[in-house]
């Protein structure tokens, strides 16, 4: 290979390693899924974590006995086939075992699975409705509705020849300006669907991911144990604006969720009340115009 080809394939390979191991990169990469900080979530990784080391248990096992079959009896040490064609005891062992492994995987998988499809019981209701692209939040029976989109910040950092740093802004794509906002160990079921293309709510450390589907309702729940502020993104190609449709929820105590919830019901109160006052306005004039036109007639 001629020296300069040598040089260039060389100074590509390190433009390419110094660019995957550049430090933001490779704090957006882990090699594990997420604990989460939902029983959900938890008994997820669990699973995820059984099944690996039963995986590993079993490519070990299997592949040591071929390794060493193949060492032991090559054709270089003497070793001659043998001549039988079937052996029905070997057939029934390796028959049976295997499902003996996948039933007890699938006792506690299929538990999980009924456990997440399980919404009864839910402290709250919230709906979720996907839009091109953001969220319309939905407080089932305490009469508060609000949209959520992407963070001011985040949306002028991304346009083409903003002149913004991306990594000056803070959870760059990942903030809203509403997020959605629930009360911590409290059970919430989420009704999630869209008005106009599939969307996908998705929260990595609630465990949690749903179509919402246009026409359709979904459900899902979870209930977080620890306070905070957990992010998510829509998780189904949406279209244009797919990748700047984030999802963030705030896990806050019961006080300040009650104080948060009374804050949004008297700002929707005081956003209708001259809504409400120019309605009646307009009955008002309404009913006298036609008082007038009655009496004129007769």
């Amino acid at each position: 290979m001629p020296m300069n080809m040598k040089r260039a394939l060389g100074a590509i390979s390190a433009t390419a390693l110094a660019a995957l191991w550049s430090v933001p990169a490779a704090a957006a990469w882990t090699l594990n899924l997420r604990e989460g900080v939902t029983e959900l979530s938890r008994e997820i990784y669990g699973l995820h974590m059984l099944i690996l080391w039963v995986c590993v248990v079993i490519a070990v096992a299997v592949f040591s006995v071929m390794i060493y079959s193949i060492a032991t009896f090559r054709k270089s040490k003497g070793a001659v086939p043998a001549t039988f064609e079937h052996n029905t005891r070997a057939e029934i062992i390796w028959t049976v075992i295997p499902v003996v492994i996948l039933v007890a995987m699938a006792v506690p998988a299929a538990r999980t699975l009924v456990k997440i499809e399980d919404t009864r019981g839910a402290d709250m209701t919230i709906k979720a409705t996907g839009y091109q692209w953001k969220w319309q939040y939905n407080y089932i029976d305490e009469d508060v509705s609000y949209f959520s989109t992407l963070a001011q910040a985040s949306n002028e950092a991304r346009q083409v020849n903003a002149g913004i740093d991306v990594h000056s802004v803070d959870n760059y794509l990942l903030e809203v300006d509403n997020p959605l906002v629930v009360p911590v160990n409290k059970k919430v079921r989420m009704l999630v669907t869209a008005a106009d293309v599939i969307h996908n709510w998705w929260v990595p450390d609630f465990g949690m991911k749903k179509d919402a589907i246009p026409g359709y309702i979904n459900e899902l729940w979870f209930r977080a144990d620890k306070v905070g502020t957990y992010r998510g993104q829509c998780a189904e190609l949406c279209g244009r604006d797919h990748g700047f449709m984030p999802v963030v929820v705030r896990v806050v105590e019961q006080a300040e969720y009650d104080s948060w919830l009374a804050s949004q019901k008297a700002a929707r109160q005081a956003a209708a009340a001259p809504a409400a006052q120019t309605a009646a306005v307009t009955t008002t004039n309404a009913l006298e115009t036609t008082t007038v036109l009655v009496a004129n007639a007769e």
